[in-house]
């Protein structure tokens, strides 16, 4: 994109970013992964709040936006805090709270969930955004 020009609809464009929660820890950055982020405006990859917002803007151009819960990954939903009986995990699984494991759907998919209990008889896992709420 030329200096001059502004970002619009089906451009493929280069920014940088920092993600930042409200206490103004860094939750992401283009500099943690190491490498500008590129994408065209409108292919859905992104935030749509993300994606507009780079919408109007020059090459230099810095903007600071807020992207609410509701309109990022959702609120925390209590109902995806769930226990699992541990017989159903493989015997040389040894769960600790903290640990992220990899759990398949019904469908098929792969998801990632944080465990945040432990007992005898089950793990209690949480499988909202970490970034939810």
């Amino acid at each position: 994109m030329s200096e001059n020009k502004t970002a619009k609809q089906d451009d493929t464009v280069v920014v940088s970013y920092v993600g930042k929660l409200k206490d103004e820890t860094i939750f992401d950055s283009s500099e943690h992964h190491g490498k500008k982020l590129e994408f065209k405006i409108g292919d859905k990859k992104f935030l749509p709040e993300f994606e507009e917002a780079v919408v109007g803007m020059k090459v230099g151009q810095t903007k600071t936006i807020e992207i609410k819960a509701k309109d990022a990954y959702g609120p925390r939903q209590e109902e995806l805090i769930q226990k699992i009986d541990r017989k159903q995990l493989p015997e040389d699984l040894k769960p600790e709270v903290g640990q992220n494991l990899r759990a398949k759907r019904d469908n098929g998919d792969e998801i990632v969930v944080d465990v945040v209990g432990v007992s005898d008889d089950f793990i209690t896992v949480d499988i909202n955004h970490p970034l939810a709420g």
